[in-house]
């Protein structure tokens, strides 16, 4: 499963390949945010020409959001160049992702990033073709001129968790740093794990290291879950103490969880 999805502006094609090699697990080439109106379509080319002769199965592409003048345009590219996933910027609806399926026969990753894309987030996260919710958060804190340490945006954020696990989806995306402090970029994805995330998006390739060792178990929790599962395979079919705590089944999938989340092969 990706952790790291690392962006590069549309407009920047010189950055195309070595955002691939950076490490990260998914690239998002960016026609939303990172590139200005006017350079839009000069994107638009940039890629398809790399498309045309690159490796991009790792590769998404975020459009412009439905209600956007460039949406349109965004869609003909979308056509011609056949991709896996696609990102929705702003997603509001399920609408919208049944109008984007419609045209593109991959996946969708729904950037929630508005108050109506909250209110609605189940209703995407059950379309048909949703492959994972993302939360882009800055923008969330724009729509609801939020400051940028407002308990607003965690409330958001576990409700964007929930949402996913109800709807059986990965764990979501948790939004970018902007910091590219390793320290910050760590605490930041480390927070988004306690809420219930299990990837991030990068803007930089610097961030992916620290991502990836937050997201990652910890010694402690991976000693404790050693000793678990050891008290386990030493007496599976009975009741269970570890430290003075009943060990139940909850407890000891925990610990397996934990266990295969550390593994290389996971």
């Amino acid at each position: 499963m990706a952790q790291t999805y690392l962006f590069v502006p549309g407009n920047r094609p010189e950055r195309f390949a070595k955002a691939l090699a950076s490490g990260a697990d998914c690239v998002i080439v960016d026609l939303e945010d990172a590139v200005l109106p006017a350079d839009k379509p000069l994107a638009r080319r940039a890629f398809a020409e790399w498309h045309a002769t690159a490796d991009t199965s790792r590769v998404l592409l975020r459009i412009n959001d439905a209600h956007s003048p460039h949406y349109a345009d965004d869609i003909a590219l979308l056509q011609a160049c056949a991709l896996p996933c696609v990102v929705l910027a702003k997603a509001e609806s399920p609408a919208q992702i049944a109008d984007l399926k419609a045209v593109h026969s991959g996946t969708v990753l729904a950037l929630i990033e508005t108050a109506r894309g909250l209110l609605a987030a189940q209703a995407i996260a059950s379309a048909p073709g949703v492959a994972r919710l993302a939360f882009g958060s800055i923008d969330y804190a724009l729509d609801l001129d939020l400051p940028a340490d407002s308990p607003a945006l965690d409330m958001a954020a576990v409700q964007i968790a929930l949402t996913s696990r109800a709807a059986e989806l990965p764990p979501p995306v948790a939004g970018v740093t902007v910091a590219l402090d390793a320290a910050v970029v760590a605490a930041d994805t480390a927070l988004a794990r306690r809420l219930g995330f299990g990837a991030k998006l990068c803007i930089h390739p610097s961030q992916i290291t620290a991502v990836r060792s937050a997201l990652a178990p910890s010694a402690a929790e991976l000693a404790w879950a050693t000793r678990v599962q050891a008290a386990y395979n030493a007496n599976p079919s009975g009741a269970l103490q570890l430290d003075g705590k009943m060990v139940d089944r909850p407890v000891l999938l925990k610990a397996q969880r934990l266990l295969a989340n550390a593994s290389p092969t996971s």
